[in-house]
């Protein structure tokens, strides 16, 4: 990937990881489409960012996905990049009667059918692009859980999988197939994440992604800063031990 020229499309753009990186890509000379649920919000970061677009999008909704595909094309036909950044975090209790079934919806629906679902409308123009990339937003604890929030978990493990796949199948076109895997960061994705000692300041770990994309620094395919490494390669060695001080005492 390119880290100027380009026509990047990032979901969840208009706060958090989303809205960093869009400011910083529209910064290095990229036309950037922020998208999202919340127009006001998406409204301001655009105004924020003179140059900047914006456009709602729905990520549950399978019809306004494919319709939103469709004229985000249409109205910026140089689309190339795609950065699946939108996705909710929330704990859950798995005790408790009735259980929440909405919550486990919701985040599926978000998180792992939604960048699927818009990849799959959006694939077949990036195919026709001379260089496209997809880029899908993980975490960390898609490769160790923090057993608060078991869907959230289960649907970035799920879509770290997927990745795997869809590089594999378009290893032969001009797509270039990247995922993002954060650590904690300073943002709003939960209650108290801003304000959590033991998460990566954002302009931190903008900066340090902007960099390791500009210099392709993406062994296997990953965009990993190194505050996310023990988390990533948790399975190599020292699993239990980092298990246990994310969730505390078995």
């Amino acid at each position: 990937m390119n880290i100027t020229g380009n026509t990047i499309l990032i979901t969840g753009g208009g706060s958090g990881i989303g809205r960093a990186l869009a400011e910083a890509l529209h910064a290095r000379g990229n036309q950037v489409i922020v998208a999202g649920r919340r127009a006001d919000v998406l409204r301001e970061t655009a105004a924020a960012n003179p140059g900047m677009a914006w456009a709602t999008v729905d990520m549950e909704d399978p019809a306004a996905l494919a319709a939103f595909g469709a004229q985000v094309v249409k109205d910026h036909p140089a689309l190339n990049v795609l950065i699946l950044n939108a996705g909710i975090m929330k704990a859950e209790d798995l005790k408790a009667e009735p259980f929440d079934l909405a919550t486990v919806e919701a985040t599926i629906a978000t998180n792992l059918l939604g960048p699927i679902r818009l990849t799959a409308a959006l694939l077949p123009h990036l195919r026709a692009r001379p260089n496209a990339t997809v880029v899908t937003v993980t975490s960390g604890l898609a490769f160790i859980p923090l057993t608060a929030t078991p869907t959230y978990n289960a649907t970035k493990a799920a879509l770290h999988s997927w990745t795997q796949s869809l590089r594999h199948q378009l290893r032969d076109t001009a797509v270039e197939v990247l995922e993002l895997a954060p650590p904690a960061v300073a943002t709003d994705l939960m209650p108290g994440h801003a304000e959590n000692p033991n998460a990566m300041p954002l302009a931190d770990y903008t900066a340090e992604v902007v960099d390791l994309i500009e210099r392709g620094e993406t062994p296997r395919g990953e965009i990993l800063v190194e505050r996310v490494k023990p988390l990533r390669f948790a399975e190599a060695g020292g699993y239990e031990d980092l298990f246990g001080r994310l969730n505390g005492a078995h």
